[in-house]
């Protein structure tokens, strides 16, 4: 059984209406990128798939091109993704919760008075 050009061309139209339906669907923004990565690599399978049936190295040279601006694209689109996401407010954290920050010297919430925490001092009076 010789493997034809057609089974790569099948592979890569499944990868990319998988992907492409994954894009659509989801909303976290770091797996929206992956699937724009997964499409660029289901459109460079056609082109190598091209390239070997039409006994051409254009295809593979422009693969490499396409690889290149992926690369690229990777370095600045998670540039901006961290970028926006430090931005961002981070949501209210309530009393107890184990990732609350404290500053150094100052009591949990359990020791908190009436004005704000209670703070120690070297002398032992407030």
């Amino acid at each position: 059984m010789t493997i034809t050009s057609t089974y790569y061309l099948v592979v890569a139209a499944g990868i990319f209406t998988i992907v492409a339906v994954g894009l659509l669907l989801r909303r976290n923004v770091i797996v929206m990128f992956m699937c724009v990565e997964l499409m660029l690599n289901a459109a460079n399978l056609t082109f190598v798939a091209f390239a070997r049936e039409l006994n051409d190295v254009r295809g593979q040279a422009l693969v490499f091109f396409s690889l290149v601006v992926a690369a690229a694209e990777v370095a600045v689109g998670l540039g901006i993704i961290v970028a926006i996401f430090r931005r961002r407010p981070r949501p209210a954290q309530g009393p107890g919760r184990m990732s609350e920050r404290r500053e150094p010297g100052v009591p949990a919430n359990s020791e908190r008075g009436p004005s704000g925490p209670v703070r120690s001092t070297e002398s032992g009076k407030i």
